[in-house]
């Protein structure tokens, strides 16, 4: 079977972490997740002092970033310079710096690059904001996955409870809305559905049918793939 280019865009707390990491390793596929390398962005900035509003020197750390993904069993870790910073990058403080260092257009290019040399020859599940409007815009499947505010931010406290943060709903919800409307409304690459990704609303639905529904469409997007180009040749 064919292997392809999987996009899972979608807003903050929608589920794609979870979803995007459990079909990745459903197909045997890498996982690349674009949000941790934003958010990798942000922390290596604030560990060096500079701003997030400044566009150009985060940019500047961008084009340095040394960063590779590895799965411990079932997680994706993250290493930064050879360190893992898989819990840093999570905390709320640098989820909102990686929607600043996001919104600059100098940042996003630097990283694009990047991105699309981790994702080069299929086989991978890509997850982000923009990954099927600009990083891979001729992914073979791409899903636009959502789900309400107010069940977003009980996933999101719940996740941070697990990690042993606790914080307020009410300050998480404000929080989601606030990333929602800067992610939509930047210049750069705004948060949108592919006009061809499927939208998948995750509210009442566990994560083990999101999963299933998603792998029988990518199947049939690889077996539709390997006969067009086993035809075309």
């Amino acid at each position: 079977m064919q292997q392809v280019v999987v996009t899972i865009d979608g807003p903050a707390g929608a589920g794609k972490s979870s979803v995007a990491k459990l079909l990745a390793r459903r197909l045997g596929y890498r996982l690349l997740d674009t949000g941790a390398i934003y958010r990798a962005v942000a922390l290596a900035a604030r560990t060096q002092g500079i701003a997030w509003s400044d566009a150009a020197r985060c940019a500047g750390v961008a084009r340095a970033l040394e960063l590779r993904f590895d799965f411990i069993g079932d997680r994706n870790h993250v290493y930064l310079g050879g360190d893992d910073v898989t819990a840093a990058i999570r905390t709320p403080d640098i989820s909102q710096g990686a929607s600043q260092v996001s919104a600059h257009p100098e940042v996003r290019a630097a990283l694009l690059e990047l991105q699309r040399r981790l994702g080069a020859g299929g086989g991978v599940v890509v997850e982000g904001r923009d990954t099927g409007t600009v990083v891979f815009p001729a992914a073979d499947a791409k899903f636009f996955l959502t789900a309400s505010e107010a069940e977003r931010a009980r996933r999101r406290v719940a996740e941070l409870a697990a990690a042993g943060t606790h914080v307020d709903h009410a300050d998480t919800l404000r929080e989601i809305r606030e990333r929602d409307q800067r992610d939509a409304s930047r210049d750069a690459a705004p948060m949108v559905a592919a006009p061809d990704a499927v939208l998948v609303d995750s509210s009442t639905q566990t994560l083990e049918d999101v999963v299933d529904s998603l792998a029988r469409q990518v199947e049939a997007k690889a077996r539709a793939a390997g006969t067009f180009t086993s035809r075309d040749t």
